[in-house]
């Protein structure tokens, strides 16, 4: 049986959650992430604010001169996971083999459940008219037998449509044909420079090239990619259990801190929001890194493993501070960063008979746990961290 993958990317997502949440909003320029009068960067807009070239990334002050009159929002991220939740849970009536590409983005592969829903068309019509009716916001899906050629007709469908791509072979690559290099995976705005130095510029192009040519412009490897792709071959399956290499948590100051102390705390906060997501992952790191930005946007990075696996915010706090604390600060500081990676499963203690490290570090996670399992009944604010303690309260009785 033929593969059928689903690429179902939201629109827009959390200016559109905005927008159904303030009804006043609909249909005017929102712009999501940081206000036009910090420093910062825009996180995503709706559509109406794209008209005047608004795009993910820009920096709100540009943002702002290209439209004045949009409505800026921060994120609230808490309603944006609710909202991504809700839409999950709809994929999961349809198909379980899910892979999750981000928070409004997923590959679902329906091979198996045409016989229950349809064939895959009438099933993506189902998960959008559900998230229409149950969410309330509008998604784009695209229809075909491989992963790559999926994402193409999302972002083709855009926005709130359905593409399917052709089955016959021919048609796929006559449709291929037309996009630009860039379209393909793995084209970066380097590769892309150097495929158009040699004449290169269209996926027809590609196609026509001989490999022998792709080999010495690209080298083997990037060759043969880019060949199979051209010719919309991906053999990749959808992967149901996508583990990241890192994860970390950055701070942009909105004016540059000479104050060591305060980089100090907000590092703190950082290296604690770092331990929740390990936590909530299920993991343990076994490496910390440190990213410093200064005002004239030098940037350095330094990192050291621990000494065990942790997810606990106090050895990931400890590991923080040793990295910062080593470093003198040359000028004022415009970022702060903090990050794990090295991920395992279980934490192996080595053994000690002369402490009870083990058992402390024991403690650390139960402690940490409780207060995740109270921030999430009672909320992120209900719980703060004493600034004068970097460890844990001392025992009352």
């Amino acid at each position: 049986m033929r593969r059928c993958i689903l690429h179902v990317d939201m629109d827009a997502f959390f200016a559109a959650v905005e927008q159904r949440d303030h009804p006043e909003w609909r249909g005017k320029p929102v712009i999501v992430g940081a206000p036009p009068d910090q420093r910062g960067v825009v996180s995503t807009c709706s559509y109406e604010a794209r008209v005047f070239g608004v795009r993910s990334a820009m920096p709100s002050r540009e943002a702002y001169r290209r439209c004045p009159h949009g409505i800026f929002v921060r994120c609230d991220m808490a309603r944006y996971a609710e909202a991504s939740r809700r839409v999950f849970d709809i994929f999961e009536r349809f198909s379980p083999v899910i892979e999750p590409v981000s928070i409004d983005e997923a590959f679902i592969d329906v091979t198996g459940s045409r016989l229950l829903f349809g064939e895959g068309p009438r099933i993506a019509e189902q998960i959008r008219a559900a998230i229409r009716a149950e969410v309330e916001l509008t998604a784009s899906v695209g229809v075909a037998h491989n992963k790559f050629l999926a994402k193409l007709a999302s972002e083709q469908a855009k926005p709130d449509g359905l593409f399917v791509m052709p089955e016959a072979r021919d048609d796929v690559v006559r449709w291929l044909g037309e996009r630009k290099v860039g379209t393909l995976w793995g084209v970066g705005n380097v590769t892309r420079e150097t495929l158009e130095r040699h004449g290169l510029r269209l996926v027809k192009d590609v196609q026509n090239a001989d490999l022998k040519t792709l080999t010495r412009i690209l080298g083997e490897s990037m060759a043969t990619h880019l060949h199979a792709l051209a010719f919309g071959e991906d053999s990749r399956e959808v992967e149901t259990e996508t583990i990241e290499k890192s994860l970390s948590r950055e701070y942009t100051f909105p004016q540059d801190c000479r104050d060591r102390e305060r980089v100090r705390e907000v590092l703190k906060e950082l290296a604690d929001e770092v331990g929740r997501r390990v936590r909530a992952h299920g993991r343990y790191a076994t490496v910390g890194r440190l990213k410093l930005r200064w005002a004239d946007f030098r940037t350095i990075t330094r990192q050291a493993p621990f000494e065990t696996a942790v997810c606990d915010d106090f050895a990931l706090r400890a590991m923080a501070l040793r990295l910062f604390d080593a470093e003198r600060l040359v000028q004022p500081v415009r970022l702060i960063g903090f990050g794990v990676s090295g991920f395992t499963d279980e934490r192996r203690d080595q053994l000690s008979l002369f402490d009870d490290a083990s058992a402390v570090r024991e403690k650390h996670e139960r402690l940490c746990r409780t207060v995740d399992e109270l921030r999430e009944r009672l909320g992120d604010t209900a719980l703060q961290r004493l600034s004068a303690s970097e460890g844990p309260p001392e025992k009352s009785g």
